[in-house]
């Protein structure tokens, strides 16, 4: 297995983990911005493909067997403190996700860790996590950080395998467009 850079041609391979690691979120925007004529997954292939956001092959690193994209880890840096969101601007099962970012600003926020269900189990999600120090230094961090849902009690367990801590957390805010109740933690460990 390597762990290569993306590139805009990775677009659809990114937007399908994506859509297995986004919790329903990617779909929810997706299908609300796509054109008559496209998919969700073909709209969010098509801005995985793009340089203009953070949602983008730039900040996405595959895990591939054999020219086989077999899992990503999608991370960037986040703004600093003084550039923070406005929540009352976001829907509202959005904002207790983006007001846990806002706790660790300049961080190295793994966004989405993804691994296509026929690879899982084999390490695939590790190896992508053990590349994160690296990462987050070229992004000029030191400190990582990544969000994950009470009842994903799979990915905490990694996470925390790995040595991130539960620094915070929020309630979640139902939503139609996935299944979570409870708790959002963040985690965070230093690089």
């Amino acid at each position: 297995m390597d762990i290569i850079k993306a590139t805009p041609d990775h677009g659809f391979a990114i937007a399908e983990l994506a859509l297995m690691a986004g919790e329903g979120i990617p779909d929810y925007f997706w299908e609300m911005a796509r054109r008559p004529d496209q998919s969700s997954l073909e709209y969010g292939a098509e801005r995985a493909a793009s340089e203009d956001q953070n949602f983008s092959f730039k900040n996405a690193h595959l895990a591939v067997d054999q020219d086989r994209v077999t899992g990503m880890l999608l991370g960037y840096r986040l703004p600093a403190a003084d550039t923070a969101e406005d929540l009352d601007t976001l829907p509202d099962f959005i904002r207790p996700l983006v007001a846990l970012e806002q706790q660790v600003p300049a961080s190295y926020y793994i966004n989405m860790l993804a691994t296509y269900p026929a690879f899982r189990g084999q390490g695939i999600g590790t190896a992508l996590m053990d590349n994160v120090p690296e990462w987050a230094h070229a992004a000029g961090c030191d400190l990582a950080s990544v969000e994950v849902f009470e009842q994903n009690p799979g990915a905490l367990r990694l996470y925390q395998r790995l040595g991130y801590q539960i620094v915070d957390s929020r309630d979640v805010v139902p939503h139609p467009c996935y299944p979570y109740t409870g708790k959002v933690f963040l985690l965070t460990k230093p690089v």
